[in-house]
């Protein structure tokens, strides 16, 4: 028999995604007296960096650029911080501020109900109510997939690089890396390291950049130039310093686009390589750069320009993607196509009925906080102003906690 569905009332907004863009805006919240609810698919906060991060990962950006609001990085931890480092500040950073998320539950659907005002959200065993619904589960939900000829027919191993985890097992094979990203970067450099021989496939022009420039991060200095000067000039100074630096990378398999790191990010959301050694060992002709592939074989690769080769592995790190119009029931907020936001940053954190995103600036960590902070102020003002509505509602929200009840 089919059981019914509980209806629960949440008092304040309904926050989806456990990462550190729920947590960031669930401690805004607190802050400013607002009490959340969040709701987690998997069974820990950030479920990105726990389940689904390769061991030699660091955070790209400086830590002033990575810390959440109100609670900053020990100060122990090094200018990168390690993965494990920064996992243990959110696991703090959620105990500092008593943040409980609702775990192991996928949201199934939500969507407005204008003759109520509220919003609807879905999971298995509850049907709740609520008149903020925040957005949180960022740009990278779900591995994406992408469909590659032949490679169903692969006759070695392959695997998303959310499955990766360190090279030591893969000492002595040749594996194929689809994606020159970071991660396909950083992959290609942990195998290299690891005893293996890595191909990583450079399909289009892209930029790598030194992670620091004069002693200072690369990101960092460009955000301090951009005060001073325009974003073309900024550019020109990253391409030099990154000629100098790293010196010419072309030769190698490895073309520039003739539009600005910095302007390319704007346009297109594509964001610059930060080397951490890969360009070195591309130079040494310890990591190949192969150009796009035409098809998978059952042994290995058949290349654009003519070329094939074989290998033992295949590791696809073809990043991830949004799955909010999975279950979001809702088209003039967010992209149906993408998941997205319609509206680019800065104004891509509120939407209308009370609908709302963090994490999808496109701008890292350092965008969430930001978009965290500007939620918790707008929900809180619209809290405050209607105190009377307010307490009965969280009067009558709080006579059921389905995080007390039992399964």
């Amino acid at each position: 028999m089919k059981s019914e569905l509980r209806s629960v009332l949440v008092p304040g907004p309904l926050i989806v995604g456990a990462g550190p863009s729920g947590l960031a805006t669930a401690a805004c919240l607190k802050e400013k007296g607002v009490p959340s609810l969040i709701l987690e698919r998997e069974n820990c906060i950030a479920s990105l960096w726990k389940l689904k991060m390769y061991d030699r990962l660091n955070v790209h950006l400086p830590r002033k650029f990575c810390e959440l609001p109100h609670m900053k990085l020990p100060p122990e931890f090094p200018a990168f911080p390690t993965r494990l480092q920064y996992i243990s500040y959110l696991d703090a950073y959620a105990k500092h501020f008593s943040i409980e998320p609702m775990f192991g539950e996928e949201v199934r659907q939500a969507k407005y109900d204008s003759t109520t005002g509220f919003w609807t959200v879905q999971i298995l065993r509850y049907k709740f109510f609520c008149r903020w619904l925040i957005v949180a589960t960022g740009e990278n939900a779900e591995p994406l997939l992408p469909e590659i000829p032949g490679i169903s027919n692969f006759q070695g191993g392959y695997l998303h690089s959310s499955l990766y985890k360190n090279g030591a097992d893969f000492k002595g094979e040749r594996i194929l890396v689809i994606g020159c990203g970071n991660s396909g970067m950083e992959i290609s450099l942990d195998l290299c390291n690891n005893g293996a021989q890595p191909f990583v496939v450079v399909r289009d022009k892209l930029h790598i950049l030194p992670r620091e420039i004069l002693g200072r991060s690369t990101f960092g200095l460009s955000m301090f130039l951009l005060k001073w000067l325009p974003l073309r000039i900024v550019d020109r100074f990253l391409v030099l310093s990154s000629w100098l630096i790293l010196g010419d990378i072309q030769q190698f398999g490895l073309r520039r686009p003739e539009i600005g790191p910095l302007e390319l990010k704007k346009t297109t959301g594509k964001t610059p390589v930060l080397d951490v050694g890969t360009s070195a060992k591309i130079k040494t002709g310890q990591i190949k750069v192969v150009p796009g592939i035409r098809r998978i074989t059952d042994r290995g690769a058949e290349f654009v320009n003519g070329g094939a080769a074989e290998f033992d592995s295949v590791i696809l790190a073809t990043g991830y993607r949004s799955t909010v119009p999975s279950w979001l029931k809702e088209e003039e907020f967010f992209n149906k196509h993408n998941g997205y936001p319609k509206t680019q940053f800065p104004n891509c954190w509120k939407g209308k009925n009370g609908l709302y995103s963090v994490g999808f600036t496109k701008l890292g960590l350092a965008g969430a906080s930001i978009d965290a902070k500007r939620v918790a102020e707008d929900i809180a003002w619209q809290w405050k102003s209607d105190t009377r509505q307010m307490h009965f509602e969280y009067h009558m929200a709080t006579r059921i906690d389905p995080r007390q009840q039992a399964p």
